[in-house]
């Protein structure tokens, strides 16, 4: 019989629900309590996914549920408290990106961890969609080459509506150091490092082209060089349609993705150098058909883009069953927020 972990979510928002819904599913978790400030909000989260318990004190639900993992889903400006009371507790965590304000903060709750010999996992569900691990695949069986570009591209009309842009109820991550592009940019730079590990030095244009005091920034272009190799990393919230895109470029070839509508373009020598480029072509023609049937068929069955959640949570639990190391490592979390701590410091703004 598979071993389960006893579970906990602290905070109930939109995430919650792809939390919840593996937690309920999923064979190796037992969802033992739901906590939130709201009690309704914990009690119909837990009736909905079958958790054994609500509560609005996490202190309390700590204590007297004595879980094995907490899913930390609140505002990043709580993270560092409540994941400090939860490994205190000798609780591993499971965090919500951004996992803290800054980096420091990261260190500091990355040794703290360490002493309490608990488990500290940042969420970087994005590197976990299939796309980027065919991607990730095509690279390490050297069919790109040698990486020479990565470029990650998102376009999302923040300011048209939704949660951020609510002047009566500003949402939190407002007062995050990059504003509302904080909510995005752990997931530009968790997929940039993990083509390119390290960087000598970046040139970062933040702006607000929307103007107004509500958005701090609402566009960062920044360029990322370790060696000969260079990184692009954008975000717009006025170049639509929206997007998520990541491209990959080596020295044989190029690989590219969509991930808000996912399909894989390969550009790779083969059959000599005429054929290749009919080849590449027909084969990525075929494959690009493919996916829109495919796109279609997630659309009407509802699937969300966070296909890599759940296997990223799947494999985080293996592991901690199992006491071996995370999907998520402590050099994927440190090289993710020390490249966010580099184009925060690179400040220039337009």
């Amino acid at each position: 019989m598979t071993t389960k972990l006893k579970s906990a979510v602290i905070g109930t928002g939109s995430i919650s629900k792809e939390h919840l819904s593996f937690l309920a599913q999923g064979d190796r978790a037992h969802l033992a309590s739901v906590c939130d400030l709201s009690l309704a909000a914990a009690k119909y989260a837990a009736q909905r996914y079958g958790a054994d318990s609500t509560y609005t004190d996490y202190q309390k639900m700590l204590h007297e549920v004595q879980p094995d993992i907490v899913h930390i889903l609140t505002p990043p400006n709580t993270h560092k408290r409540i994941a400090t009371d939860c490994l205190s507790a000798g609780v591993h965590v499971f965090c919500e990106k951004p996992i803290t304000p800054t980096y420091d903060e990261f260190k500091e709750l990355w040794t703290f961890a360490q002493s309490h010999n608990r488990r500290l996992i940042e969420n970087q569900n994005y590197c976990f969609n299939e796309p980027i691990l065919a991607i990730k695949k095509l690279v390490a069986d050297g069919i790109l080459g040698e990486i020479e570009e990565v470029e990650v591209r998102m376009a999302v009309p923040v300011r048209n509506g939704g949660v951020f842009a609510d002047e009566n109820l500003p949402n939190p991550i407002h007062k995050m150091p990059a504003g509302v592009i904080h909510d995005f940019i752990t997931h530009l730079c968790s997929l940039v490092v993990r083509f390119i590990p390290d960087f000598d030095r970046v040139s970062t244009a933040w702006s607000n082209h929307g103007g107004g005091d509500m958005f701090r920034y609402d566009d960062l272009d920044a360029i990322v060089i370790s060696g000969s190799a260079h990184a692009r990393i954008r975000f717009s919230c006025h170049t639509l349609p929206k997007c998520f895109t990541v491209t990959v470029r080596g020295s044989k070839g190029y690989a590219e993705t969509d991930l808000f509508q996912p399909y894989l373009r390969c550009v790779i020598p083969r059959a000599g150098e005429l054929l290749s480029p009919l080849i590449n072509h027909f084969v990525n023609g075929c494959d690009l058909v493919g996916a829109s049937m495919r796109n279609f068929r997630r659309k009407i069955m509802q699937r969300t883009v966070y296909e890599g959640l759940h296997r990223l949570l799947d494999l985080t639990y293996e592991a901690l069953i199992d006491d071996t190391p995370p999907p998520i490592s402590f050099e994927d979390m440190e090289r993710t927020n020390r490249l966010v701590n580099a184009l925060l410091s690179e400040d220039t703004r337009f």
